[in-house]
């Protein structure tokens, strides 16, 4: 369910910026940043781009996952 709300122009100017680059909606943008900021609050030991990353590779293809196999090195 969405519901409406009031945001300051400048955050949705920069958002809607934001969002054609990252291809997501604006409201899609907001959210994003919305679990970054929630999730540097839950784990403050980790770098917020470190989160970011892990953000982004939830949401990639697995199609193109390397399994990770523990001893074995990649070359």
């Amino acid at each position: 369910m969405s519901l409406p709300v009031r945001i300051d122009e400048a955050l949705y100017e920069h958002a809607r910026d934001v969002a054609k680059a990252e291809h997501r909606t604006i409201a899609g943008q907001i959210e994003f940043w919305a679990t970054v900021g929630r999730t540097a609050l839950d784990n403050p030991d980790l770098p917020t781009d470190f989160i970011v990353e892990l953000l982004r590779a939830k949401h990639e293809s697995r199609e193109n996952l390397t399994r990770f196999v523990p001893g074995q090195l990649r070359g």
